[in-house]
This record gives structure tokens, C-alpha cells and sequence, in this order.
């Protein structure tokens, strides 16, 4: 059975990539609309080899939808979602709109494909960094119990959409033409050549939104509230795919070459784990892939408790974003959800 999908912000960095993954993963679509704001009407987009052309969104786009993938920001998420769901339609949202409302399912599907059903039309996609280490704790998790997590995460430009990609590039070239460096526009700080410790606002507590969505998404996709999470959260001059360095402490110890077992096993990872060949994951690697890479596995020397510290990388676009939301659509096919 072939679905009707529409991408609501079609013409972003993250909607163009949904289209490429509804593309190159065959998703069954009978019929496909592409929708956004006023200004991106009228404009063209290819899917499998035909013309599309870009529709405005409004209250009634839902209607006779099958699937509708979500990346327009929280605000119109939180607008035009109820609307499609009222219409029957099956909302996968990118923003952080729903992610923390209880009823709403927060979905990894290597993680907790259980909470879709087909009663809840509107199901939250996680945060990017959220989304890769859960995707390399999960199976430690199910062997040993995860007790404690710091993560220091390593954020490309493009988390911040096409404004961040084209102010890394704008300025890369003002250098390399030996002409002054525009100003940051974007971001807090110029972002060529160096790395800017916040991402998003800082909170009361001193951390950023960006590193309580971390803490708070982690608890609820592993369906556990004990676990301690702590981030720290940097943008880094890299285009694209997101680096975290995670330390967890466990339950019952792990050793290294157990881990490796474990994730080797594990669906959507590939261990790169050979720092003797200076073979590991790097962001360029992961670049267009689809999956999430882990590597540097070693225990941690300063403890006695059962403590693994690891490097995990994944392209943010992706599986940080349209690719996991194409993985729930999947999902709710496979279930016979719709």
C-alpha cells in the first residue's frame, strides 16, 4: 500500500533532506505534496525525477494526507500539527514543539519503537545530538543499566540551519580572499576558526536549552527517569554531522571489548574502533550517511566505578533529523498503523 506524505518546510535544510531520504530509502508514496510559508510558493522541487511545486501551507493541508513530515520550526508546528492530526493524518514533527509533552511519543526507532500507535497522530523526532547518543546507549543500556552520562557534544553549522551553513561558508571565503571577516549574524560569535560554547539560550541553571533537551530527551526515549544526564554543548566550524564525547557510568561493569561486542550487534551503529590505524569516526566520514559511527571505546582511568568513556558521530541531517522521522513513517507502515 503506497501512502499520500507531505513535507511541511520542504524548501529547508532539513525538508530537502526528507525528500532525499523518502527518495533513496523507496518509501512507498502514492502521492507527495510540498508545503511552506508564503514566501517559498511557487518554487520547484524534484521528487523521483518529477517536478513538485511548492504549496502554502494552511489549516486545511492535512486533508486526505496520509503522513505529514514536519520541519518549519516549533511555531508553526504547534499551529498547523493539531489540524493535521484532527484530519487523520500521522504528524512526524522536527522541532522541539511536542517533544516533552507526556502524550506525545518521543521516537527513536533503534530505541523505543513501541511507543507509536496508532492512536497518537502526532509523534515528536528528538533532538540531533539527543537522537545519536541514545542510538549507542541503548545497547549498553539493555546489558548493563546506564546510571550516569556526561556528553560534550561537537556541533556542526548546519544544526542551525541554512543561516548557519551559509555564515560558516561566507566567512571562510572572506578569509581565504584575504578580505575582513563579516560579522557573526547567526551565531554569538564569528564562528570560522573557532568554537562557541552555547547553543540556544543559557537557562537558570547555567546550562543552555540545547543541553537540557539532552538531559530531559534521554529519560524519556530510554523510558528511564533515574538516569543522570549532563551536557555540555559546543559549535564547532564543521558543515555538517555532529561529534559528542560521552562518558557513562554503569549499573554492573562493561568492559571495552563487551561494548564493542554489544554495538556491533546494535541496528543503525558501525564501530570504527581502531586507534592503533587511526581508524575512528570523524564528521566528514559520517557526512551523507546514514549511519550512527562509535569508536574510541576504552575504559576510564580515573575510577574505580564502572565507568566507559566513547566518541560517537553521526550526519545530524540525517539520522539527527530526516532520516529518523522517514524511520518512524517506516515504522507506522510496517505496523499497519495507517
Amino acid at each position: 500500500m503506497k501512502n499520500k506524505v507531505a513535507v511541511v518546510g520542504a524548501t529547508g535544510a532539513v525538508g530537502l533532506e526528507m525528500i532525499k531520504m523518502l527518495e533513496k530509502r523507496n518509501f512507498p508514496v502514492e502521492s507527495i505534496k510540498f508545503l511552506a510559508s508564503q514566501r517559498s510558493v511557487g518554487k520547484k522541487l524534484i521528487f523521483n525525477g518529477k517536478e513538485v511545486e511548492v504549496e502554502l501551507l494552511t489549516k486545511d493541508s492535512g486533508k486526505n494526507i496520509d503522513i505529514a513530515l514536519f520541519s518549519a520550526g516549533a511555531a508553526v508546528s504547534k499551529e498547523f500539527a493539531p489540524f493535521f492530526a484532527k484530519d487523520n493524518c500521522f504528524v512526524i514533527d522536527n522541532s522541539s514543539a511536542w517533544r516533552m509533552d507526556k502524550n506525545i511519543p518521543l521516537v527513536v526507532p533503534e530505541v523505543n519503537p513501541a511507543d507509536l500507535s496508532k492512536e497518537k497522530k502526532i509523534i515528536a523526532n528528538p533532538n540531533c545530538s539527543t537522537i545519536q547518543m541514545v542510538v549507542a546507549l541503548k545497547p549498553i543500556y539493555d546489558f548493563a543499566k546506564i546510571r550516569r552520562v556526561i556528553v560534550s557534544t561537537y556541533q556542526s553549522v548546519s544544526g542551525a540551519g541554512q543561516r548557519g551553513i551559509n555564515e560558516l561558508s561566507q566567512q571562510l571565503k572572506a578569509w581565504a580572499n584575504g578580505e575582513e571577516i563579516p560579522a557573526a549574524q547567526k551565531f554569538q560569535h564569528q564562528i570560522a576558526f573557532n568554537l562557541i560554547p552555547q547553543i540556544d539560550v543559557f537557562t537558570e541553571n547555567g546550562y543552555t536549552k540545547e543541553e537540557m533537551k539532552m538531559t530531559n530527551e534521554t529519560k524519556k526515549i530510554m523510558g528511564d527517569e533515574s538516569i543522570e544526564v549532563s551536557a555540555t554543548c559546543v559549535r564547532v566550524p564543521v558543515f555538517r554531522s555532529h561529534s559528542e564525547n560521552v562518558w557513562i557510568e554503569t549499573e554492573s561493569p562493561v568492559s571495552p571489548q563487551k561494548a564493542k561486542e554489544l554495538l556491533l550487534k546494535a541496528p543503525g551503529i558501525e564501530l570504527i574502533d581502531e586507534p592503533e590505524n587511526q581508524k575512528y569516526p570523524t564528521p566528514l566520514l559520517a557526512e551523507n550517511e546514514q549511519k550512527t559511527y562509535v569508536g574510541r571505546i576504552r575504559r576510564d582511568i580515573s575510577t574505580k566505578s564502572n565507568a566507559l568513556t566513547f566518541w560517537v558521530v553521526s550526519d545530524n541531517l540525517l539520522k539527527g533529523a530526516a532520516l529518523n522521522a522517514v524511520q518512524i513513517a517506516e515504522l507506522l507502515v510496517k505496523n499497519n498503523f495507517i
